[in-house]
């Protein structure tokens, strides 16, 4: 096959799919191209699917995908230059938004929503700790003018949260990105915070738990106010709404106002809409989740403890953690302490070291440079960047967090562990759980060190050996961009590496045969140790009496060689040791053959091995990992079959 011009086959896909007025988004994932198109009969299937550059076409749940293989990246590229889209990015999270349950749905939807945002999240977080941290060392008073610009720039961010969600969640949802920009500002706008502080009006439901001042009315209806600041489901929901108001105003406005009176309809009802509407919502339902822990507290301090915990970061993300400020500090006015919503204090801690794990665990590139400063942030009470940037998307370490902290914070219950004043956050917090009237420490705070030694230990571990899957990935792709083969009408079956070592490509190893690919599609790695093992569990089908190549058959019907150097044949099996024979099934990562490096060196042989998939032909691509290292419990190669 002649070098792939990546310029020529986007111009043949966007020609065969419509042309570029016919898409409407463009994403891509580990081997596809996934388009969203106005209109799929104007697409020409056969024509992409005959072309010698593409696996095939598969049309499922809105989406029609053009699978290329292991360089789709560059194809992708290409498309995007040539139609000049704007706005596209990797696929996140596979085929999630395809189907699955309503939470997934939702994950999905915030994780594409943050996407674009997660860089400036995580190093505003960073710059937030760092601030913190150096006030806390009294390093730099917080009342000098250093201090409040340096607080000013990394704070900036998640006050001003809704504007940035606003214009990705537009970008989302195809409402104007402007228009987005202008809601969230409107939600986060200093008038609303003077009005919320006025002498009530009249008092909603009074007497009732969710009784609820009421400073303001709008068109004479009464205005709940809530804080809007560092929220994202109101902006969301909001840029929702907007979408469908604009369409609709788009429609039935004259073309010669449309350009101001669009913007300025859209803009108004939206916001009027979400003000009468998220207000009353958010408030509501904070008020009676905090009447709920409350009643819980009386009769069982370790469950208030569990619930607190475990829960607070769903109140974070749903914007219905602000009910319980009140109540902190009316515990530390009356009681001079507070024994309630501090067993909350385990979630950033335990945020961190799940992070941390991913961190450690994860070969994903994009996501390890997501994942340490987020842990940094965590840990300094800042949480949002590992929340939506790390184990949100990822699902899993998401609930692992919250099951830790609702362990940490059922040990606090337990101990009693109270806070005596406003506490900083992350590990500036510890020192207000410290009794002021003096004495020795005691149960009350040893029991919140307790609690985050467990919680932290707990998440760090579930997280580090269940919590991050380790399918293959590209640099810049999630897990679940490569599960997203598996799940929609092509089926992958991944192998670790035979052998730890340096990872060559195979073009470029010192073997024609081998570089051409016409043995089949592999990769080449340079060993660090003289064992090879089995990458798949599978029946041994072929092995050369020299011991110097091993061949295994797996399950689905892969044809695996493993080569152990070059020309590496004339030493007659002179360094080398089968551990297994014709017809054995093997188990992955069971020794298949041992040689000596030493021998191959100095013979004068190439000791490069070769890990390929013979009948290649047989499977629609075989997929290589970027990883630079190989080591034999990771993957290296995957088919898709």
């Amino acid at each position: 096959m002649a070098k792939k011009d990546y310029d020529a086959l986007a111009k043949f896909v966007l020609d065969h799919v419509g042309g570029t007025e016919n898409v409407v988004s463009l994403r891509h994932c580990v081997t596809r191209l996934r388009f969203k198109l106005k209109d799929e009969s104007r697409a020409d299937t056969e024509a992409l699917k005959n072309h010698e550059w593409i696996i095939d076409v598969i049309q499922k749940g809105g989406q029609y995908q053009v699978v290329i293989g292991n360089d789709v990246e560059d194809a992708f590229d290409a498309v995007m230059r040539l139609g000049k889209f704007a706005g596209a990015a990797e696929e996140v999270d596979g085929d999630a938004n395809e189907g699955g349950s309503l939470f997934d749905r939702l994950v999905d939807l915030i994780s594409s929503i943050f996407v674009p945002i997660l860089p400036l999240l995580a190093g505003s977080g960073v710059i937030k700790g760092i601030v913190a941290f150096v006030a806390a060392l009294g390093w730099l008073s917080t009342d000098s003018g250093t201090y409040q610009v340096l607080f000013a720039i990394g704070n900036a961010f998640f006050y001003f949260f809704p504007l940035f969600v606003g214009y990705t969640a537009a970008e989302k949802f195809g409402l104007n990105k402007f228009i987005g920009m202008a809601i969230g500002a409107s939600l986060v706008s200093p008038v609303f915070a003077t009005l919320q502080s006025g002498d009530p009006l009249f008092t909603l439901f009074e007497g009732t738990p969710i009784a609820t001042d009421v400073t303001t009315t709008l068109f004479g209806i009464p205005l709940l106010l809530v804080t809007y600041t560092s929220s994202v489901m109101p902006t969301i929901a909001a840029c929702y709404l907007g979408s469908k108001v604009e369409k609709c105003f788009k429609r039935i406005v004259p073309d010669v106002v449309r350009m101001f009176l669009v913007p300025s309809l859209t803009l108004v009802v939206t916001v009027v809409v979400t003000l009468l509407a998220v207000g009353p919502i958010v408030t509501w339902l904070s008020q009676l989740v905090a009447t709920g822990i409350m009643a819980v507290r009386s009769i069982s301090p370790v469950v208030t403890g569990m619930l607190v915990g475990g829960f607070w970061q769903v109140l974070v993300v749903f914007g219905l953690h602000h009910a319980f400020t009140p109540i902190q500090l009316n515990n530390l006015a009356t009681q001079g302490f507070e024994n309630v919503i501090d067993c909350m204090q385990c979630v950033p801690f335990t945020t961190m070291a799940v992070v941390l794990a991913v961190y450690l665990r994860t070969r994903d590139k994009r996501l390890k440079a997501i994942a340490l400063p987020a842990a940094i942030s965590s840990f300094f009470g800042v949480s949002e960047p590992s929340i939506y940037g790390v184990t949100l998307p990822l699902k899993r370490p998401f609930f692992f967090t919250l099951i830790c902290a609702s362990i940490g914070g059922g040990i606090m219950g337990f101990f009693n562990v109270a806070l005596y004043t406003q506490p900083g956050g992350g590990l500036f917090a510890i020192p207000a759980y410290i009794n002021p009237d003096g004495g020795p420490l005691d149960m009350t705070f040893y029991g919140l060190l307790i609690a985050l030694v467990v919680s932290m230990s707990l998440g760090f571990i579930l997280t580090f050996f269940f919590g991050v899957p380790k399918n293959i990935a590209a640099p810049g792709k999630s897990k679940a961009a490569s599960d997203a083969d598996a799940d929609d009408g092509i089926k992958q079956e991944v192998f670790v590496a035979p052998v730890a070592g340096d990872v060559v490509a195979l073009e470029d190893c010192d073997d024609e045969v081998f570089a051409s690919g016409s043995v089949g599609k592999g990769v080449a790695v340079k060993p660090s140790e003289g064992t090879i093992v089995a990458p798949a569990d599978g029946e041994v089908t072929m092995l050369f009496k020299t011991g110097h190549a091993v061949g295994i058959t797996t399950a689905s019907g892969a044809e695996l060689l493993i080569h152990i150097g070059i020309d590496t044949v004339q030493l007659d099996g002179r360094g080398f040791e089968a551990q297994v024979k014709m017809g054995d099934s093997v188990k992955q990562g069971q020794p298949l053959v041992t040689f000596d490096r030493d021998v191959l060196s100095s013979e004068g042989y190439d000791d490069t091995v070769i890990f390929l998939v013979s009948n290649s032909a047989s499977f629609q691509d075989v997929v290589r990992s970027q990883e630079t290292t190989a080591a034999t419990d990771r993957e290296l190669l995957a088919v898709l079959v």
